[in-house]
């Protein structure tokens, strides 16, 4: 296996990012978050905008997962979407590069697929697939992916969380199961990463119960406005 996802197995990997316009969104917070990340034992960061993926590879000794987030005007597709946002991300430090894998128009003519073996041929770089359903995630490892992640999960239009499905808040479970259990059976030396909605430790253990490689936490670390929102929401009147 290659060394880099030899460092993320059987770990947490921490999202030190922030939404445009919070406080937090600056290549320094997020730097310290990453710093803190790495002293409390993550083996691995994942971060978006060139600017801040460049600041924290300075600072931290452990591998990068980096993204470039960008709207484009007609397209659902924002995580990573077009080869520029690749180069962003790989020349600010990343080594993996994490991008939309859903069965989703995205914007340029390179699908997935192109876009895969252009990280693997010419920067000699990991890619991590962002997907949402069972098949996404099995179609990105066949067109390619070195990760396959559940980031996606409840966040594309057809799995949005329904009524039915909020009962059971927290992360896409069956998804790194079935994922894990077939990409196995087939034979392909894929790993499962969990992401998505892993807001407290014990969502994070049951992840690796599934089958889950590695799991990626982020707002339940980084993101402070949401932190204090729950012990806000817990103190109203009921």
């Amino acid at each position: 296996m290659n060394p880099i996802l030899n460092q993320l197995a059987g770990g947490i990997v921490v999202s030190c990012q922030a939404a445009p316009g919070s406080p937090m969104d600056r290549p320094d917070i997020l730097t310290a978050f990453a710093q803190c990340a790495r002293q409390a034992g993550a083996v691995g960061i994942r971060a978006n905008h060139g600017p801040n993926i460049a600041a924290i590879s300075r600072a931290v000794d452990l591998p990068v997962i980096g993204i470039k987030k960008r709207d484009v005007e007609g397209f659902e597709v924002y995580i990573t979407p077009e080869w520029q946002d690749v180069m962003e991300a790989h020349n600010a430090g990343a080594g993996i590069i994490a991008m939309d894998a859903t069965n989703r128009p995205r914007p340029g003519r390179e699908d997935f697929a192109t876009l895969a073996r252009r990280v693997h041929d010419e920067l000699g770089g990991l890619v991590m697939a962002d997907v949402s359903t069972f098949e996404e995630g099995v179609a990105a490892a066949e067109a390619g992916a070195d990760i396959v992640a559940t980031t996606m999960s409840g966040y594309t239009a057809y799995t949005e969380l329904t009524e039915g499905r909020k009962a059971v808040p927290g992360p896409d479970l069956e998804l790194v199961a079935r994922l894990a259990a077939a990409l196995a059976q087939a034979g392909r030396n894929v790993p499962i990463i969990c992401e998505g909605r892993v807001h407290a430790p014990a969502h994070a253990r049951a992840a690796f119960e599934s089958g889950a490689f590695a799991v990626v936490v982020g707002t339940a670390i980084t993101a402070p406005a949401w932190i204090a929102a729950q012990f806000v929401q817990a103190a109203k009147p009921r």
